[in-house]
C-alpha cells in the first residue's frame, strides 16, 4: 500500500468534509456512546445526527443510506418509547439476549431486506431509465439491511444489535471513504470500536441485571 498516497487522499478529504457533516459525526458518535452505557440519551442525539445524514446521503447518492437515516430516525422515536416504558412493576425494559427464534428471524432478514431495497430503489425503471442509481447499490443495499436489523435489536435491548453494527461498521468504513466522506468514514471507525466497547458493556449489564434478578426472587 502506497501510504504517502494514503495519507494525501485522507487529508484532501478531510478539507473538503463540510460542517455538516462534522456535527453529523459527532453526534452520531455521541449517540453511540450513550448507547453503549444504555443510556436513553442515544435517542435524541442519534436523531440530530440521522436527520443531518438524511440530506447528505441524497446529495452523493447513496440513496440506501438515506433510506436509512430515515428508519433510523422513525426507530429512535420508538426505540425512545420502548427503553421509557415501564411494566406493571415499574421496571423500564432489561437487557436480554435474543432467543433462538430470534436469532434465525434475523438472520433470515438479512436477504429480504436486501431483495427488497435493491428492487424497490435501485432497479425500478421510470422511462427505461434507472430510477435513483447508486453508487455502489449491492454493498450500500446489503449494510443497509444489517443496519435496520442492529436498529431494531437496540429498540429492543437486544444484545445481538452490537454483533450487527460491528458487522456493518466494517463495511461502511472504506464504503464512505471511497465515496470521499473521510469523516464519516472516521466515524464508522469509531463506531466499530464502540461497537465491541458496547457488546462486551451490555453483556456485562445483562449479567448484573441478571445477578440482581436472582437475589430478589424476580426471575
Amino acid at each position: 500500500m502506497d501510504w504517502t498516497a494514503f495519507f494525501e487522499l485522507f487529508y484532501e478529504n478531510m478539507m473538503a468534509s463540510t460542517r455538516l457533516e462534522i456535527v453529523a459525526v459527532l453526534f452520531g458518535i455521541i449517540s453511540v456512546w450513550f448507547a453503549r452505557q444504555a443510556n436513553l440519551l442515544v435517542y435524541p442525539t442519534g436523531i440530530i445526527s440521522t436527520t443531518i445524514y438524511i440530506y447528505i446521503c441524497f446529495g452523493i447518492q447513496l440513496y440506501a443510506d438515506m433510506g436509512i437515516n430515515l428508519f433510523y430516525t422513525g426507530m429512535s422515536i420508538y426505540g425512545w418509547y420502548m427503553w421509557t416504558r415501564r411494566d406493571a412493576r415499574k421496571r423500564v425494559r432489561p437487557i436480554r439476549w435474543n432467543t433462538l427464534r430470534q436469532q434465525a428471524q434475523g438472520i433470515l432478514m438479512i436477504p429480504v431486506l436486501f431483495g427488497l431495497i435493491l428492487g424497490l430503489i435501485f432497479l425500478v425503471k421510470q422511462d427505461d431509465t434507472a430510477y435513483m442509481q447508486s453508487y455502489i447499490p449491492y454493498i450500500d443495499s446489503f449494510t443497509t439491511s444489517i443496519f435496520l436489523i442492529a436498529m431494531w435489536y437496540m429498540a429492543r435491548k437486544k444484545i445481538e444489535n452490537w454483533i450487527y453494527w460491528i458487522a456493518g461498521n466494517i463495511i461502511s468504513i472504506p464504503l464512505y471513504f471511497i465515496k470521499g466522506l473521510v469523516f464519516t468514514s472516521f466515524q464508522f471507525t469509531v463506531f466499530l470500536v464502540l461497537a465491541v466497547l458496547g457488546l462486551i458493556n451490555w453483556i456485562r449489564l445483562y449479567e448484573e441485571g441478571r445477578d440482581r434478578e436472582f437475589k430478589t426472587g424476580v426471575l
